[in-house]
């Protein structure tokens, strides 16, 4: 058997010659490769979950909600200031309310709860203050300021770093510029 000239041209090439192979095999690498870094990215950077139990959570917002209609009663104004590395907070209420020596404050991060930070502030001058220990990022953190014996709340949020400083008064529940 004698091949001719146009058999010996149109024998097949070796798979990993042919473009089409690796072009048909690119979109399945791609898309390992992906999916690689996608798992790498979620090891690495866990955000944690931003509240373990909802049905608690969902149960407690009466007490949360009379909390905040005592803070109303009382009158509760703050002012909240962000210094460099500390938090500042001037509170006034009705006359004959008497304020507490110390106040707890919450700053929430908006999602990631392990960068959320609880304060105690003591008052000197009349003004209530604590020193920061962690650098605050950029977002729009919930701010809860509460009596140690935890009978009234009051609650606000501040963009930092460019809102450095919120009024949170208890008639409306939301910070003023």
């Amino acid at each position: 058997m004698n091949m001719s000239a146009t058999e010996a041209k149109r024998s097949p090439t070796p798979w990993y010659k042919e473009r089409w192979t690796w072009l048909l095999m690119l979109m399945p690498a791609t898309a390992i490769v992906a999916g690689i870094i996608t798992l790498w990215l979620a090891i690495k950077s866990f955000d944690g979950l931003v509240t373990d139990d909802y049905y608690k959570q969902g149960l407690a917002i009466n007490q949360t909600l009379a909390r905040a209609n005592t803070a109303q009663e009382m009158g509760l104004l703050a002012r909240v200031r962000f210094k460099a590395e500390s938090l500042q907070v001037e509170l006034s209420a009705k006359p004959g309310i008497d304020l507490p020596p110390r106040l707890s404050a919450t700053l929430a991060h908006p999602t990631r709860g392990g960068l959320d930070q609880q304060l105690v502030l003591e008052r000197r001058n009349g003004v209530y203050s604590a020193a920061i220990p962690d650098a605050l990022s950029t977002a729009h953190w919930k701010v809860l300021l509460e009596d140690e014996s935890r009978s009234w709340r009051l609650s606000g949020t501040a963009f930092l770093p460019t809102e450095t400083e919120i009024r949170i008064d208890s008639t409306d529940l939301k910070p003023v510029d």
